[in-house]
């Protein structure tokens, strides 16, 4: 959307049409740092904070306790009506089409990309690629000790892209480790056991733009849906601890880094055994379906050894899982690899952004989205990149901290990473 909207002609292809903007994990927009991000994306004419503004079912600005160079927006989702939502405003977007199909590798000339093939021989030429692939790059799904190929849960891997960018392009290539807990049915949970948590009481927005800058998107029915805090007790650690010998991740099964910040269940009991139980979310998928993800209880044990889990927790004793948790490993782009344009260096029209340059979070993708299409179309346009200065904006921090230091686990912002904090906040980014 972003190349489309300076006018280059702009192609995006995609394993799953109707899998644009799934919300993979938390469907959630914003929280710390993120929220900032969200409005600096809005500020600069991209979708994320409309649509979620459109599909949001609780709104919460969090850290108000502290100063208002931390306050942070934050929006629970309905993860259908975000991911219809931003599909639709896509194809009714001049200048964008949407192919349902997958790269498999790149047509080169004297070291430039002029163009992609696909699983089906096409070969479709361009100026400027940009290659965002989430965590589908050779992706494998953990439950327990087995394990599937797959980009998510319901979706195929991208390894044939994977192998191209190794080998025919020779970017030094990582791996790193992500995860999502279960999601259970509201029916069978017991919420009288849990802290209620209402959204906030003053209606707030992300998006800075008025409601004729977009086209009719699908509207979440409530926006004031609340979610539930619930503590794990002693016994749901002595079942983690009782079965590590199923955990891919303390067996060696999972070689890829974990995001140090977002760490997985046994991860929490196994490194705090000082902290005898820890805080749980239950958080409403959407305002039209029965499902709750549990935000703290991310895991990739088996699910027979997740039931009893979730069983252990107040309220959740006659649970039902409808999806079970798992963690997930992908490769990466090593992003030392990358200009502050996100250009790979050694390629002078090729872009990446997302969790391919080693970050985490729906936000942080979206904010190199918006910079590398930028900058792919004015390549394209025989124009000079744009670069996003630490001074500027959290994803000028991002960006930096991305080409400049070492990535040993998923990155993720937050407000202590931006030394210009005080100034760049989330009251201000459209100044």
């Amino acid at each position: 959307m972003a190349s489309a909207r300076i006018g280059a002609k702009t192609l995006l292809i995609t394993l799953n049409m109707d899998h644009i903007a799934q919300m993979s994990c938390n469907p959630a927009i914003g929280g710390i740092a993120k929220g900032q991000v969200v409005r600096e994306i809005d500020a600069m004419g991209g979708a994320m904070g409309i649509v979620t503004d459109s599909a949001s079912i609780q709104f919460r600005m969090l850290n108000r306790t502290k100063g208002p160079a931390v306050w942070s927006p934050r929006s629970q989702c309905d993860k259908v009506c975000y991911q219809r939502g931003m599909k639709l405003w896509l194809e009714q977007m001049p200048q964008v089409d949407v192919l349902q199909s997958e790269v498999t590798a790149f047509l080169m000339d004297n070291g430039k990309i002029t163009g992609v093939t696909n699983q089906f021989g096409d070969e479709i030429h361009c100026a400027a690629a940009v290659v965002t692939t989430g965590t589908f790059l050779n992706g494998k799904l953990h439950y327990g000790l087995r394990n599937f190929p797959g980009g998510r849960a319901g979706d195929f891997p991208s390894n044939s892209l994977s192998a191209a960018l190794g080998e025919q392009l020779k970017l030094r290539l990582g791996r790193l480790k992500t995860g999502t807990p279960a999601r259970i049915l509201a029916k069978t949970i017991d919420f009288s056991q849990m802290a209620r948590q209402e959204c906030d009481s003053e209606e707030e927005r992300f998006s800075c733009w008025s409601a004729g800058h977009s086209p009719a998107l699908p509207e979440a029915v409530r926006h004031d849906l609340p979610c539930y805090q619930v503590y794990s007790t002693d016994e749901t650690a002595e079942i983690v601890r009782r079965n590590l010998q199923y955990s891919p991740m303390y067996q060696g099964v999972i070689k890829g880094i974990g995001t140090r910040y977002c760490p997985s269940f046994e991860d929490k009991v196994v490194r705090f055994p000082q902290h005898p139980r820890h805080l749980l979310f239950l958080e409403p998928e959407g305002a039209q379906t029965e499902e709750y993800y549990i935000n703290g209880l991310s895991t990739s044990l088996p699910p027979e050894v997740q039931r009893q889990l979730i069983h252990s927790v107040p309220g959740m004793e006659h649970a039902v899982l409808s999806r079970y948790a798992y963690a997930i490993e992908y490769d990466f782009v090593f992003p030392d690899q990358l200009e502050r344009t996100l250009r790979i260096k050694s390629c002078d029209n090729l872009f990446t952004a997302g969790q391919i340059n080693g970050t985490s979070g729906y936000e942080e993708a979206a904010g190199q989205g918006l910079l590398a299409g930028l900058n792919a179309a004015r390549i394209a346009q025989g124009k000079s990149p744009v670069e996003l200065g630490r001074d500027s904006s959290y994803i000028g921090v991002m960006i930096d901290d991305l080409t400049t230091k070492d990535i040993i686990e998923p990155y993720r912002l937050f407000t202590s990473r931006a030394e210009y904090r005080l100034v760049l906040r989330q009251d201000n980014a459209d100044l």
